[in-house]
């Protein structure tokens, strides 16, 4: 049987439909919104994976070509492994749907999401995370939903639902909000140094705007009618519980305040240890949950200090952030490069700056577009003193470098303001919670050192929450153990007037509006405060660049010269670039980028560009070249590819029998145009420069010729 509810939503189609296609999957919904189609199936194993302690969901979101119409690029001309847009949106569906799990929930659960249909304006990303909660809702498999996301802009002070490709390149705010009735899930999204006040109204926006989905989620439910998968409980026996926090709470606490990550970890490793040997009477399956006891009982130790002692890990305040070390220049031969350290995690972060060539292409079901800045982020595994294989970025990395990414977008120059190609990589050294904020911090640095003229710096924090039954804290520059055992990781970038990018996690059911506005107001007040540190070190982008980075020099050509510039096959920018040793490229609307470390060869490749697109002027003078002669005068090229005529009667102030006697084949001389009729037909003067006054170096120079002739 087939079920289907359609609304209107924001203006256009939107419609969930169960039955017709997948039909095997435990849920299959096919989401339509205007001429966007997604297909979300969600399965789940048949038995509990055994021998692990996390709930193993898998979320992957795939675009078809023929979605939008295309055929792939490349030799094999199907789709590949998937670009960073699926990735990315990957991570946006799983991020919400995870901590409406059950704790317990062991099953293997799989959530693909594949679209199908692509109508150029509309994002299929908002649409896979609601066909995502509505399969699972409509499936056997346990789920707290349903779920709802829209997408918010802000065009001209008015915020927008749902809104198009165009809208969103007006607007100053790109934002996803997803969440239940009760409250909000999950925020990602970027903006232009837009204000926590608007953020605010933004998210309460979204959620609002979300609830008609949400009830079409509930009516398809209702429709129906599944029953949903028993789940067992989680819960720990409770007099062992009470034996390991009688044995070891006082040593539980103690550690709790240990600030060096490695110390924490060796001695909760000892005291573990320790635990399980006063066990050793015990039959396996006690100690076996020992372990799980010890956990529980340090995060009821660690929240409890925070909530009413208001006392963290390391000593610190709720708000107080964490000490910051920065150097720039670090490195003597990249073009930027900065250290940037906040506690114990530490990036390395250069700026590399290239030319149009270096530009990234890229080819999705959207349109086939270049990217100028590119930031990429590496999290070897030495920063967290583990041992594994080095292998590509994963989800994390490609995730964590599109944050960063966003929040340095709004800050930097133009490329008509700057002709470069950024790329900026952040190596993390060393790692204790929120290495992607510190990546933003060190890249605003390493931008800086490069010499990129950017309109300010930007910084980024992560904030924390502990949540008890009637009260909460906010954690200020969270740490590892502070977002393993918190309830929340909210990661916050921007400059001095406001928000650039925000990406938010929470473990628990939802955070209420009260809780949203004071994370985001500590936010900013810590914002602030790295911003101080910053500037204390570098307050603004180098004069110069370094003097290993390409010197760009552009000029915008007419159009109808761009042929003369690249020449029959290339000819003429070959024999440029193979003179001076220079990089160029020349786009379609006539503009000509010229790249070299060596300036002098930059200047050089200019002049000879200027020259061959230089319209001839009446009135001015040029050293000519010979090309023709005729029994009424001469051809001279005075500029590459255009000639004009030198008239017997202008060769010489004497009477020119013959312009042999004067002229010959290949050699040079100064002439003055005279005259460009509406053909453009062009009539030049020696003559006219002879008669100029005696110290006219264009005199001389052509007297001394004539000298050299009748000698």
């Amino acid at each position: 049987m087939v079920y289907t509810i359609e609304r209107e939503f924001q203006g256009r189609r939107f419609i969930l439909e169960l039955g017709k296609v997948a039909k095997q999957a435990d849920g299959a919904i096919w989401v339509q919104f205007a001429d966007t189609v997604v297909l979300v199936t969600a399965v789940a194993s048949k038995e509990p994976r055994e021998g692990i302690d996390f709930f193993p969901l898998t979320v992957d979101y795939q675009e078809k070509a023929y979605a939008a119409g295309k055929i792939p690029g490349g030799f094999f001309k199907r789709e590949g492994r998937p670009g960073d847009k699926e990735t990315l949106t990957s991570r946006l569906i799983d991020r919400p749907l995870r901590p409406l799990f059950p704790k317990s929930f062991r099953h293997e659960v799989q959530v693909i999401a594949t679209v199908l249909s692509a109508d150029q304006e509309n994002d299929p990303d908002v649409l896979a995370l609601v066909g995502a909660s509505c399969a699972l809702c409509v499936s056997a498999i346990p789920f707290a939903g349903p779920m709802g996301a829209v997408r918010v802009s802000r065009v001209k002070g008015d915020f927008v639902i749902n809104p198009t490709y165009a809208q969103l390149d007006e607007g100053d705010l790109d934002l996803v909000v997803a969440g239940t009735e009760e409250a909000v899930v999950m925020v990602e999204g970027a903006a232009k140094e837009v204000p926590e006040e608007v953020i605010l109204e933004a998210i309460s926006r979204g959620h609002q705007a979300m609830l008609p989905l949400l009830e079409m989620q509930k009516e398809l439910m209702a429709q129906v009618g599944i029953k949903k998968m028993e789940v067992p409980s989680l819960g720990v026996d409770e007099s062992l519980l009470s034996r390991v926090s009688s044995l070891m709470g006082e040593k539980i606490r103690c550690l709790a305040f240990v600030a060096d990550k490695e110390d924490q970890k060796r001695q909760r490793e000892e005291l573990v240890a320790e635990l399980l040997e006063i066990l050793s009477p015990e039959p396996e399956e006690v100690r076996g949950r020992a372990r799980e006891a010890f956990d529980l009982v340090e995060r009821e130790e660690m929240r409890r200090m925070i909530l009413s002692q208001s006392k963290r890990a390391d000593g610190r305040g709720p708000e107080e952030v964490r000490p910051i070390t920065i150097e720039v220049g670090v490195l003597p031969r990249t073009h930027g490069s900065a250290l940037f350290t906040r506690g114990q995690t530490q990036a390395l972060v250069t700026t590399t700056l290239g030319t149009v060539e270096d530009q990234q292409r890229i080819d999705d079901i959207e349109e086939e577009t270049t990217k100028r800045f590119m930031l990429h982020y590496n999290f070897p595994p030495f920063s967290v003193g583990e041992v594994r294989f080095m292998r590509g970025p994963g989800r994390r990395e490609i995730g964590h470098g599109a944050l960063a990414e966003r929040s340095l977008l709004p800050i930097l120059p133009s490329q008509d303001q700057f002709p470069y190609t950024l790329r900026i990589v952040s190596d993390i050294l060393e790692s204790n919670g929120s290495s992607s904020m510190a990546t933003v911090c060190g890249a605003s640095l390493s931008l800086m050192d490069a010499g990129v003229p950017v309109r300010s710096a930007v910084a980024g924090v992560a904030m924390g929450l502990v949540k008890g039954d009637d009260r909460f804290a906010i954690l200020t520059d969270i740490q590892g153990l502070e977002d393993h055992l918190g309830d929340m990781d909210f990661k916050v970038a921007g400059t001095r007037e406001g928000v650039t990018a925000l990406q938010m996690d929470i473990k628990v059911g939802g955070v209420t509006q009260e809780i949203l506005q004071r994370a985001l107001q500590q936010a900013k007040e810590a914002r602030l405060f790295v911003l101080d540190e910053m500037n204390r070190v570098i307050p603004e982008a180098r004069e110069s660049l370094s003097p290993y980075a390409p010197r760009i020099i552009t000029i915008q050509v007419p159009v109808d010269k761009i042929r003369e510039v690249i020449g029959p096959g290339g000819k003429v920018i070959r024999g440029i670039i193979d003179e001076t040793g220079v990089k160029m490229d020349v786009s379609d609307d006539g503009m000509v980028t010229i790249a070299s470390v060596d300036e002098a060869a930059a200047q050089k490749a200019l002049s000879l560009v200027s020259k061959i697109v230089e319209v001839p002027q009446v009135g001015k003078v040029y050293l000519g070249k010979v090309k023709k002669i005729m029994e009424f005068g001469a051809f001279v090229e005075i500029l590459p590819n255009t000639d004009g005529l030198l008239h017997i009667s202008q060769i010489a102030e004497h009477r020119v029998r013959k312009v042999e006697d004067e002229l010959s084949v290949g050699e040079e001389l100064m002439v003055k145009v005279v005259d460009i009729d509406r053909m453009g037909k062009i009539r030049l003067s020696r003559k006219e420069l002879l008669q100029g006054p005696s110290s006219s170096p264009v005199r001389e120079r052509n007297l001394a010729h004539g000298r050299q002739r009748r000698n």
